[in-house]
């Protein structure tokens, strides 16, 4: 089907509409493009090949250039986004823990009693290294570099999809601020298990493992969260009226 001017106006038009662009400044836009093809066309070239078959890309790369998009905050979209980027890490994280710790799931030492004729039982304790120890700590440190780069892109494809033009902005603060996000989700887990041995003794793995990884997910959505609301710019009117490139 050959595309024709009508046709990309009219999906332009409805991409700008969809972006939340005010009516007049989707018709002068509108405008100039009839123009751009109308001139192509005389040149010699086909619709297709001046828009280069993508449509809607076309229109919000044109809106986005023009700085025509307003920013919105997208605070709750960018924490679910990082709380997305961090569950897996954090749920391993757990698992490791749980690996690592005495008593835990590689730990092979054991007890064993001994009754005597003559006196109290005695009970024999033997000791073996624990596999999960070391397992746990690089674990631990591959799981901090893997939550760097998932959180990093998830947020990063969410701001994206949204078409936000303080994406790039708010990838680059989210960036510097990770490491210490993500030293603070440890630090609330660390927290967490001093509490759950204080607290809750006999308890103590069911609440870290039930509660650690909401903790650490919590900390770095917040954290996301927070990092963006600094980052991203008000809402300026002036952004949302028509302006050509260079003004």
């Amino acid at each position: 089907m050959t595309l024709t001017v009508e046709d990309a106006i009219h999906e332009a038009v409805e991409t700008w509409r969809r972006l939340g662009l005010e009516p007049d400044t989707t018709d002068e836009m509108a405008e100039e493009l009839a123009a751009d093809l109308t001139a192509a066309a005389f040149d010699g070239r086909s619709v297709t090949d001046y828009i280069g078959g993508d449509i809607d890309a076309l229109a919000t790369s044109w809106a986005v250039e023009r700085g025509l998009l307003p920013t919105r905050p997208y605070l709750k979209e960018t924490a679910l986004a990082a709380a997305k980027g961090a569950a897996l890490p954090a749920v391993a994280a757990v698992v490791l823990w749980l690996a690592g710790t005495p008593g835990g799931l590689l730990d092979r030492n054991s007890e064993l009693m001994l009754t005597q004729p003559d006196g109290p039982p005695l009970v024999e304790v033997h000791h073996y290294p624990n596999p999960g120890v070391p397992l746990m700590w690089v674990g631990w440190a591959v799981c901090l570099v893997g939550a760097f780069f998932l959180i990093r892109r998830t947020v990063a494809t969410k701001l994206r999809a949204q078409h936000d033009p303080a994406h790039e902005e708010t990838l680059r603060a989210v960036t510097k601020a990770l490491p210490l996000l993500l030293l603070a989700a440890a630090l609330a887990a660390t927290g967490l298990n001093f509490m759950g041995a204080y607290a809750f003794e006999y308890f103590q793995g069911i609440v870290n493992v039930l509660v650690g990884p909401f903790a650490m997910v919590g900390v770095v959505a917040a954290g996301t969260a927070w990092v963006r609301d600094r980052t991203c710019p008000p809402l300026n009117v002036s952004r949302l009226k028509y302006r050509t490139p260079g003004l």
